[in-house]
């Protein structure tokens, strides 16, 4: 499964990560993090906010916009209406890298998520120092007992945790861990097709009370206007973003503008 490998060779980055620079040692520059910016409160404003996402390529995709430049493409995100950013850092599969994430939040003022695969503290707290706002926590990849201390850790470090579910076990722990933001993936990250129906199914299982956010698949103004009627507060666009000629009308077009 291309979870697994994908989850393999995250733990075995992070094992290099922290060789190369204790967690001590990485707890001791927290100080030089920017403030937080507040991504959930970026999410509660009237309609249908939207994440727009950074990446260069997936692994279902293959390459999406090569050699793209995060802040060029997350200026024209701030200035054509997104919420907040979402910014893939993960190397080996999406092309990304650490510092993307801290060329995009310096060329604007939105929150901006760290999007990859968190298993373990210490990327928590490389995530407040590269100056992530928020993290991306995915059921799927720790166990309930793990993802309830990163969930934790994040809070205590003043971030939002964006906690990832693809089905209705996964719903209910990230409910039962009291997680003020719930992502529905609409793509299977074990066979990466993807299905808008996935949270059209879940939607209805999780507390108004928090906020859901719908991952992947979304294509169209159509799409977003049916997630929001289902009472979605937000979705997270990528790919039909980055490998758009005219990124800031393609922005446009899917608020309806």
């Amino acid at each position: 499964m291309i979870l697994d490998e994908i989850l393999a060779n995250k733990y075995f980055e992070v094992e290099r990560a922290m060789e190369r620079q204790p967690l001590d040692l990485l707890k001791g520059r927290l100080h030089q993090a920017p403030p937080v910016r507040d991504f959930a409160g970026a999410l509660r404003s009237p309609g249908m906010s939207i994440i727009a996402e950074f990446k260069r390529a997936s692994p279902s995709r293959g390459a999406i916009r090569p050699g793209a430049d995060p802040a060029e493409v997350v200026t024209l995100y701030a200035k054509h209406g997104a919420a907040a950013l979402s910014v893939l850092t993960d190397q080996r599969y999406f092309q990304g890298h650490p510092e993307d994430l801290r060329s995009a939040r310096d060329a604007c003022d939105l929150p901006v998520l760290r999007k990859d695969f968190i298993l373990e503290a210490y990327q928590i707290y490389e995530s407040r120092l590269l100056g992530a706002d928020a993290v991306l926590l995915i059921v799927r990849a720790v166990k309930p007992d793990e993802l309830g201390e990163l969930l934790a850790l994040t809070a205590e470090l003043g971030m939002t945790a964006l906690v990832e579910c693809h089905d209705k076990h996964e719903v209910e722990v990230a409910v039962g861990l009291d997680a003020g933001v719930i992502g529905i993936n609409n793509r299977d990250l074990e066979t990466f097709g993807t299905d808008l129906q996935t949270t059209l199914g879940l939607r209805r299982l999780i507390p108004d009370d928090r906020l859901v956010v719908s991952e992947s698949g979304i294509s169209s103004r159509r799409d977003v206007e049916l997630l929001e009627r289902q009472g979605v507060d937000a979705v997270l666009v990528g790919t039909t973003l980055m490998q758009s000629e005219d990124i800031g009308l393609r922005l446009r077009e899917l608020q309806g503008l």
